[in-house]
C-alpha cells in the first residue's frame, strides 16, 4: 500500500498529472483505496492559480466514478461489489443497512462524499438498493464539489501551511459540520 501511495504522490510533478488525477478520482469512487486528495493537494501547492481547474477535474471524475460504483452495485454486486465491501470491512450489517438506506440515501451520499468515510461503499450501496439515480447524481455532485473545492480554495488562499491542517483535521471538521446540520433539521422538525 505504501508503494502505491508513493507512486500517486510522485505523479503530482509530472506533465500528465491532471489525467492521472482524473483517473484516480474516478476509480477511488468505486474501488481504489487511496483518495484523490493525496495527488490534488501537491498539485495545487505547485500551481495555486490552477486550483479551480484541478478541483473541477477531480469533482467531475469522482462523480463519474461514483456512477460506475452505482453501476457495480446495481449490475455486478455479487462479483465486484461484495468483494470491495469485504475489503473495506463493510459487509457485516450490509443487509440491515441496505433496508434503511434509501430513507436517508441522499444524506448518506452527501456525508460520505465530503467526509473520509469510503465514498465507494455508498456508491455501491446506492446501486444495490436502487436509490433514485437523479438523487444519487445530484447528491454526489454537491458532496464531491464541496470537498474538492473547499480543499482547493484553502490551499490557494493559505498555501502549503494549510496542508498539514487539512490532512489532520478535515475529516473531523466535516463530521462536526454534518452533525450540526442534521441536528438542526431534527430540532426544527421536533419544534414544528
Amino acid at each position: 500500500m505504501r508503494r502505491l501511495y508513493d507512486w500517486v504522490m510522485a505523479q503530482a510533478e509530472k506533465p500528465h498529472a491532471l489525467w492521472v488525477l482524473a483517473a484516480i478520482a474516478f476509480v477511488e469512487s468505486s474501488i481504489f483505496p487511496i483518495p484523490p486528495d493525496v495527488l490534488m493537494i501537491p498539485m495545487i501547492i505547485a500551481a495555486p492559480t490552477r486550483w479551480w481547474k484541478i478541483a473541477a477535474v477531480c469533482t467531475i471524475a469522482s462523480v463519474l466514478g461514483g456512477l460506475a460504483g452505482y453501476g457495480i452495485g446495481a449490475l455486478a454486486f455479487e462479483t465486484i461489489g461484495q468483494p470491495v465491501l469485504e475489503f473495506y470491512g463493510k459487509t457485516g450489517k450490509f443487509d440491515e443497512f441496505a433496508a434503511k438506506f434509501n430513507d436517508y440515501g441522499a444524506w448518506a451520499v452527501l456525508i460520505a462524499g465530503v467526509t473520509p468515510f469510503p465514498y465507494k461503499v455508498i456508491t455501491i450501496a446506492s446501486g444495490t438498493t436502487g436509490m433514485d439515480l437523479t438523487i444519487f447524481t445530484l447528491s454526489s455532485i454537491v458532496a464531491r464539489a464541496l470537498r474538492f473545492f473547499i480543499i482547493g480554495a484553502l490551499l490557494w488562499r493559505f498555501g502549503a501551511p494549510i496542508r498539514a491542517f487539512i490532512e489532520k483535521y478535515f475529516g473531523i471538521v466535516t463530521i462536526v459540520f454534518f452533525v450540526l446540520l442534521i441536528g438542526g433539521f431534527v430540532a426544527l422538525k421536533a419544534l414544528s
